[in-house]
């Protein structure tokens, strides 16, 4: 079976939301015997012009046939592209014949202007998700996500989050081991999970007092361990008292909540983009008890974990 793979694209795309798909399931495709066929269109045809000026040819989007899986690119040029009515009655009209309509960046903003994300879920670049839910109100916009699934519709974060989403359609279509193969042929990381955060807690926290940030790379690699004050205070070779008030200080949260902050970001990547049991991935990430985890779930989600791996996966 062949799937037609059609990119969307506008004057002023951004370059690497189209042709980071398009490697990915041309990569795919000749790994699993021709499965897809790509294509590139746009409202009328023609020649797009990208952000950097590099133009991509494209057929009229009327002249498409049996499209299977419609991605819009993302770009400067997708807020001028959600006004256009020429785009905005092909996407509407679209939703109801491809199987899968998906948006990468802030394609998502032509995809909202046609109603297509009305009631769903729905995520785009950070910096731009404030915007995207201030003008489409019927959206619920999930900034911290690089991806999201509600029903057939996907949206993805910024830019390089095209091609995680790619390889999650592409696992869908032929296999989880074909889009580990892409992912390696491309020298990529396979895969991050659609929930996994827009940013690094590490990173966060790093920031905030470099003193600390060897110390904290430690931490995430030994979530297993009881990390005791105690035990913190030692590998950063200092007494209890003074690493803890220095660390509050310098980190801006006490050293508990720092442990917690990063076993709850690796946490919620297993639950969402694993299927191991909830209990091994209380245990293996330092919460030990499925019921404190739970918990430190419900306060910094809002969701339980099981809740969460069903929303992740469209469930």
């Amino acid at each position: 079976m062949v799937r037609t793979i059609a990119l969307y694209l506008y004057e002023d795309f951004q370059l690497l939301d189209a042709c980071g798909p398009i490697t990915s399931f041309e990569i795919a495709g000749q790994m699993a015997g021709g499965a897809y066929q790509l294509t590139l269109i746009s409202a009328s045809g023609g020649s797009m012009s990208s952000l950097s000026g590099v133009a991509l040819d494209t057929l009229a989007a009327d002249a498409a046939s049996a499209i299977d899986t419609l991605i819009v690119a993302g770009g400067d040029g997708s807020r001028d592209a959600m006004r256009r009515e020429a785009n905005v009655s092909f996407l509407r009209e679209a939703t109801g014949t491809v199987r899968r309509i998906c948006s990468v960046c802030s394609g998502a903003f032509p995809l909202a202007a046609a109603g297509v994300l009305d009631g769903r879920r729905a995520t785009t670049h950070w910096s731009r998700a404030g915007l995207l839910a201030r003008l489409f109100p019927k959206v619920p916009v999930e900034p911290d996500r690089i991806h999201i699934r509600d029903g057939n519709v996907w949206t993805s974060a910024g830019i390089t989050a095209g091609i995680d989403l790619s390889l999650t359609l592409i696992a869908d279509d032929v296999g989880e081991e074909i889009a580990r193969r892409v992912a390696q042929e491309m020298v990529v990381y396979y895969r991050r999970p659609g929930g996994q955060s827009q940013f690094s807690a590490l990173a966060e926290l790093s920031n905030h007092h470099t003193q600390f940030a060897s110390l904290l790379d430690w931490i995430r690699v030994n979530l297993d361990k009881r990390l005791t004050v105690d035990v913190l205070a030692a590998q950063a070779a200092m007494s209890p008292r003074n690493f803890s008030r220095a660390f509050t200080r310098g980190v801006g949260m006490s050293p508990a909540k720092a442990v917690e902050r990063l076993m709850l970001e690796a946490a919620r990547e297993r639950v969402e983009g694993s299927s191991a049991p909830i209990e091994q991935i209380a245990i293996t990430i330092g919460f030990h008890d499925p019921e404190r985890m739970r918990r430190a779930f419900l306060r910094a989600f809002g969701q339980p974990p099981q809740a969460m791996r069903r929303v992740a996966r469209g469930i």
